[in-house]
């Protein structure tokens, strides 16, 4: 009898948040900007799966980003992961700041030649959920992103917006 009363009340310790659980997956278009103001304007799209309790997140973002300066193929890869902070209130106008860690590939093809090289990445930033139909928002965003190899960090900025399909 005490088992089955501590199983009861271990059953119930874990309900009682599953209530308050989430999962948010967004895509949306970013302009990625590699470098400061000499750097090279990118355009592509991005993705995030975030696993929610309450206002704390776990999230995974991903990007991939092109541009073709004076005839060079210029790619640029992300993937991140880290906390996020959401502010959840009744008005579906839910603002969020994240700090993610991982790694990026950036690739370069010229004339059949190509070279590569994979990099630290980190990003802090932020944007708004705008709740525009029961499960689903539009999502501004804006990302400082330090991609940092060999002692130094490339400074780039990471504007998106996108749909969110809250689960």
């Amino acid at each position: 009898m005490k088992k089955l009363m501590l199983l009861a009340v271990g059953i119930s310790l874990f309900a009682v948040p599953s209530h308050a659980q989430s999962v948010d997956a967004s895509l949306s278009y970013s302009y990625f900007r590699l470098g400061g103001s000499n750097g090279t304007n990118q355009n592509g799209v991005s993705g995030s799966l975030a696993f929610n309790h309450l206002w704390l997140g776990i999230v995974g973002d991903f990007g991939v980003y092109h541009a073709t300066p004076s005839g060079v193929a210029l790619n640029t890869y992300t993937f991140l992961f880290g906390p996020r902070l959401t502010l959840r209130n009744p008005t579906h106008i839910n603002p969020f700041v994240q700090g993610l860690v991982g790694g990026s590939r950036l690739s370069a093809a010229y004339g059949g030649t190509s070279a590569a090289s994979n990099q630290f990445a980190f990003a802090f930033g932020g944007g708004v959920d705008i709740g525009m139909a029961p499960h689903i928002a539009l999502r501004p965003q804006v990302d400082y992103v330090g991609l940092r190899n060999s002692g130094q960090t490339i400074n780039s900025t990471r504007i998106s917006l996108g749909i969110v399909l809250h689960l």
